[in-house]
């Protein structure tokens, strides 16, 4: 499917893709090639994705993480998870749908497998609530890895959210509390945890799913205390200096693996992952594979005490 949207800085590559476009409804006419007209516009299409998706600025990549068109939940599931069994609810309120999770088998591995979904079209993003979950999508979450504890299944999460729901509601439920147990699970299990941030990774939304053993971002992913947006109106009392505060809080994966946060990152298809999102999922599933190999069958105790240690160890490579 060819994409639907392009952003700002796309846009010189979106003209180009438009006369591709034009060319491929035409018959060849005359002495002028189509294939060959097609094929040149193609090679300078594919230099300009070079040329730009090399140098991209921390708030090009927060709008790149936010691309409507990247790999969500639900395409993971069909490209990466056989036998998918979807588990529901968190015995004590609700379902929410911003967590999505359940049971399958990853390259032929057994594992209990989780993540945010925002939902790929308006009716899906109001489903999902945009991948905001609630109190109750965190007590699923925890139900889910203490199944996985019980029954040794090792734990795989996909992350790609702006943050908790910040409603009333949410509040009421003790969103705060329900987010801190989540963490408390990740730390306390005693099965590997190999956590993904394929997006946006925001803030305790986020972590709440990503305290893992392995933790991978794909090379345009982002993970952060806060949106730009939301530092922005703390610090300079307007959102219009949302590219600044993108650069000062070292958002992108590439500061994340320098600072120790993130332990690898996967190289997505050239101009994005939202490109080809079967292809940044193939390699995705490929890096998730080699890191549960070094982890499966390791003591249980020895890697809860590794990943407590990781977490209370982190951001002293950014000090030194």
């Amino acid at each position: 499917m060819p994409m639907r949207s392009f952003l700002d800085f796309e846009k010189p590559i979106a003209e180009l893709e438009g006369k591709i476009e034009e060319l491929r409804h035409l018959t060849d006419a005359g002495d002028i090639n189509i294939a060959e007209e097609v094929g040149k516009l193609q090679v300078k299409v594919d230099r300009l994705l070079r040329q730009t998706y090399g140098k991209l600025t921390a708030w090009q990549k927060v709008q790149v993480a936010r691309h409507p068109e990247r790999p969500h939940f639900q395409d993971v599931v069909r490209i990466l998870v056989e036998d998918y069994m979807p588990l529901a609810g968190d015995r004590a309120f609700a379902e929410d749908r911003a967590i999505q999770g359940g049971i399958g088998r990853l390259r032929g591995r057994s594992v209990i497998v989780m993540g945010t979904e925002k939902g790929a079209d308006t009716g899906e993003r109001v489903k999902h609530n945009f991948g905001m979950a609630k109190p109750e999508g965190y007590r699923k979450a925890r139900r889910l890895m203490e199944l996985a504890d019980r029954f040794r299944l090792p734990v795989i999460t996909f992350v790609d959210t702006p943050g908790a729901y910040p409603g009333v509601d949410a509040e009421q439920r003790g969103q705060a509390e329900a987010i801190a147990r989540a963490i408390e699970a990740c730390l306390k299990l005693r099965v590997p945890l190999v956590a993904c941030i394929v997006g946006e990774g925001g803030s305790g939304g986020a972590i709440a799913l990503a305290a893992g053993d392995k933790v991978l971002m794909l090379e345009h992913a982002i993970y952060s205390v806060i949106s730009p947006e939301g530092c922005a109106s703390i610090l300079w009392r307007s959102a219009d200096h949302a590219q600044d505060a993108a650069e000062a809080l070292k958002l992108t994966a590439q500061d994340l693996l320098r600072l120790g946060v993130a332990d690898e990152i996967v190289p997505e298809p050239l101009g994005g992952a939202h490109r080809d999102p079967k292809a940044a999922l193939d390699a995705l599933g490929e890096r998730i594979e080699w890191a549960l190999q070094q982890l499966v069958g390791q003591d249980g105790g020895t890697l809860k005490a590794r990943r407590r240690s990781k977490f209370l160890e982190m951001g002293k490579k950014g000090l030194s």
